[in-house]
């Protein structure tokens, strides 16, 4: 599958916050910050950054749980897009990237848009731990989107959510190749990174791709 390009010309290994969000301390520059990505920013980050990680949180699972009217979707036909859920056991593997000096501003900027604005996320703050140094966890900032959140669409089955992923389209392309592009990074971190909900709706969608229609983009993402 062809990767979209980063705005840093090195892409990750192998592969938002409110206004009120401070970045915090690390590597003794008060003015460098970790985000964490679980989602599209994984393959698309759209700001430049200095460094990037791929690796894992804990205290958190993924679902597509989000309703999205811009990026994957439309007022009347929204699409399904990943937050995060806390879950006591739950571990869900993604990219952190550093900013430093004045990429911190644009990139609090950029995701404001992004993330908290179009895509109705809250911040928190998480505990990110490096596939290649996990004794060596970062603290890093993540965007959450939150049951009171108006664009929320919560649990449904993943037969349904996949029929809606397949119907749903939006400015940033087909939600399929949404759902594409977090599974091939998923492999990309090898056997030892598991998301059952990922890995249900992928095999939905597989068992309706050959009696659904798809536009000819979403079927070159097959």
């Amino acid at each position: 599958m062809k990767q979209e390009s980063a705005a840093q010309s090195t892409p990750p290994p192998s592969l938002s916050p409110a206004p009120s969000a401070q970045p915090s301390c690390e590597d003794g520059d008060p003015q460098a910050l970790w985000i964490f990505g679980y989602g599209s920013l994984v393959w698309k980050p759209d700001f430049a950054y200095s460094d990037s990680r791929v690796g894992f949180v804990r205290g958190y699972s993924r679902r597509f749980w989000q309703g999205d009217t811009f990026h994957r979707g439309s007022d009347k036909m929204p699409g399904r897009v990943v937050t995060l859920l806390e879950d006591h056991e739950g571990c869900t593997w993604g990219v952190a990237y550093q900013v430093r000096g004045e990429q911190v501003t644009e990139a609090l900027k950029y995701l404001d848009v992004r993330e908290a604005v179009l895509g109705g996320y809250d911040t928190k703050e998480v505990t990110f731990y490096p596939q290649d140094t996990p004794d060596q966890p970062l603290t890093a900032l993540a965007y959450v989107a939150t049951p009171q959140n108006p664009g929320y669409l919560g649990p449904a089955p993943e037969e349904v959510i996949a029929t809606q992923i397949l119907a749903c389209r939006g400015f940033s392309g087909h939600n399929l190749e949404y759902l594409l592009r977090l599974a091939d990074f998923m492999q990309l971190c090898g056997p030892q990174a598991q998301d059952e909900h990922l890995e249900a709706i992928v095999d939905a969608v597989g068992t309706m791709l050959p009696c659904s229609y798809l536009t000819e983009q979403a079927l070159a993402l097959v």
